[in-house]
């Protein structure tokens, strides 16, 4: 059961960008790991039916009994439901395919935008102690990812470092503001972090400009580069960070991790001072 007057637990951001093949996944399993490292508690949410957030950090298929499908729809135990990944600190909520049918199950429900925002603050969640969530949410604007964003407190936007990348942020803003309309009036934008960004390229270097230019303070500093150790970690059902420790793009990370928690540790002191 949901007992939504308790204080706030842990912090829950939600990744999200409709838009597909700009590190939405990537970027939630290896800033989970970096944040992990740093010895944060943290659970991932997998809200993408391609369930590859679960893949890459190392659960397997067979393992995959209970999924965010019956954290949404069914009265499970969180306990059957969470999953230790091999990484010290980090669990995860696997996905299947079976999740693609949610949005179908969610629209019969009277409570379909809430299901998650009520399945993370059941107060069984108190004993995990989680310090973060990080919901990877599916590549689409679905009712999927509505949810996450009235279930979060913030949303981390993913964007590619290529031709017309700003323009696809447009559609995602217009859903934020919807939603702070509806059903969560504080979201926030966490940040925007630059994926798969080349310093040798001219068009890197343009949209970082213009990223900044146009979103101000908005735009994390770390920037994740463009590196083949990111992109074959996946393959070997690992982070980054496990696989190939030293590399750039575990650097990157590890980079993203302090700067969010830093951020956090400000907003707080803010809020504090209110």
């Amino acid at each position: 059961m949901s007992d939504l007057s308790r204080p706030s637990g842990p912090k829950i951001i939600a990744v999200a960008n409709q838009k597909g093949g700009v590190g939405k996944t990537t970027t939630t399993i290896n800033l989970a790991a970096a944040l992990a490292e740093k010895g944060q508690r943290v659970l991932v949410i997998d809200l993408d039916p391609q369930g590859n957030a679960s893949t890459g950090l190392g659960i397997s298929l067979d393992d995959r009994e209970f999924t965010t499908y019956e954290l949404l729809l069914e009265d499970v135990d969180l306990n059957e439901v969470i999953l230790k990944t091999p990484t010290e600190n980090l669990f995860i909520v696997p996905a299947t395919v079976d999740l693609s049918s949610a949005d179908l199950d969610l629209l019969s429900n009277e409570k379909r935008s809430f299901l998650l925002h009520d399945a993370l603050r059941q107060t069984q969640m108190d004993a995990f102690n989680f310090d973060y969530i990080l919901i990877d949410c599916p590549p689409s604007l679905n009712l999927l990812t509505v949810n996450a964003m009235i279930g979060a407190h913030s949303v981390l936007v993913p964007l590619q470092s290529e031709f017309f990348a700003l323009e696809g942020l447009s559609q995602l803003m217009l859903t934020i503001r919807e939603v702070r309309q509806s059903g969560n009036k504080n979201l926030r934008i966490e940040g925007v972090v630059l994926t798969m960004y080349d310093r040798r390229n001219n068009l890197s270097q343009q949209v970082e400009q213009d990223a900044r230019d146009n979103l101000g303070d908005l735009v994390f500093k770390t920037m994740i580069p463009r590196n083949v150790r990111v992109s074959e970690a996946p393959s070997f059902a690992m982070p980054v960070l496990a696989y190939d420790t030293l590399s750039k793009g575990a650097q990157a990370y590890r980079s993203l991790a302090e700067e969010l928690i830093k951020n956090n540790q400000t907003a707080v002191k803010e809020v504090q001072h209110v």
